[in-house]
């Protein structure tokens, strides 16, 4: 049924002492949360700086003629418009620019229904700290909704920005969240052009932090989180649904291939078959006898980022 998991794989046992993987995941199993990034900090333009900036924007280009064409025919409406734009509110690393801009010069209206970050505060590295479900939903306001609602305005508000995103069903998140307890950490296959490059899921909480193999090897217990997903069990017992977003750094990762790690994380963590959920257990509680072919083959099986090796042939018909 799949390929086989006793095959010529190399054993993870030597894989993780020779790379001191062990080590590494013990103690950073410690840390609430793990290591944060630190990518540029994106400064809000002050006064007189707000074209520059805007042309600094990768998207000014594709936008030039309709931004000179308002400035000649209307440049009170283009002057308002630009400070507006050094009005808005810096966004987690993860958002797109793109997305920024098309939401300054449209000047649409933030959904009643979301905080839009209140109450939540950046760390030097990009990430939120203490990103609670109130600081990006008004939960007062969605209790009177019945679930299916509340996944609709949950997909429509987070759709139109560049980020995972997910609304999962509580049965399942609560078969994720006991072997969560159990396994908190899985090694991840993340499919490129030529091979796959390892991410190691640490869980924290209910956050699950994601961060390239090589990064342990070179950085060990310090190593930087490249995305985080945030699971919010809020209205887990009284709508049947937990809310799900992300944050990523978009240096090392884009959206589809955060979206092939979440994804995973329901194919090992969530699933009825108690051999794929053997490598989760095998990974945590007896890493000699961990393969990290099994992970590829596991993935491979699933069709899970067949879309990020271009070229490939489906062996589906």
């Amino acid at each position: 049924r799949r390929t086989d998991r006793e095959g010529p794989g190399a054993m993870a046992g030597p894989l993780l002492q020779a790379w001191g993987l062990g080590a590494a995941l013990r103690s950073r199993a410690a840390l609430r949360p793990l290591g944060l990034l630190a990518p540029p900090c994106r400064e809000v333009a002050g006064p007189g700086s707000g074209e520059a900036a805007l042309e600094e924007n990768p998207f000014y280009g594709k936008y030039r003629h309709k931004i000179q064409e308002l400035r000649r025919s209307s440049p009170d409406v283009f002057e308002s418009r630009m400070e507006k734009r050094n009005e808005v509110k810096k966004q987690p690393v993860g958002y797109s620019n793109q997305g920024e801009f098309i939401r300054c010069m449209e000047e649409k209206a933030r959904p009643i229904f979301f905080a839009e970050g209140l109450g939540t505060k950046t760390s030097k590295g990009g990430f939120t700290k203490d990103k609670t479900l109130d600081s990006i939903l008004n939960v007062e306001m969605v209790k009177e909704k019945s679930a299916e609602e509340i996944k609709q305005i949950w997909n429509q508000y987070f759709s139109a920005k560049d980020t995972v995103y997910a609304v999962i069903p509580a049965d399942k998140f609560d078969l994720i969240w006991k072997r969560a307890q159990k396994c908190p950490s899985f090694l991840y296959a993340l499919p490129r052009k030529e091979g796959y490059e390892f991410f190691v899921g640490q869980w924290s909480g209910t956050e699950l932090h994601f961060t390239s193999l090589i990064n342990i090897q070179t950085q060990g217990e310090t190593a930087p989180s490249q995305l985080v997903l945030y699971h919010y069990p809020e209205l887990q017992k009284e709508k049947g649904i937990v809310l799900m977003t992300a944050e990523m750094d978009s240096k090392f990762l884009v959206v589809r291939e955060a979206q092939c790690l979440a994804n995973q994380v329901q194919l090992f963590y969530a699933t009825d078959d108690s051999e794929t959920y053997e490598l989760v257990e095998t990974f945590n509680h007896r890493s000699s006898e961990f393969k990290y072919m099994s992970v590829i083959a596991e993935l491979e099986q699933s069709g899970l980022g067949r879309e990020l090796r271009p070229g490939q042939v489906s062996d589906k018909s």
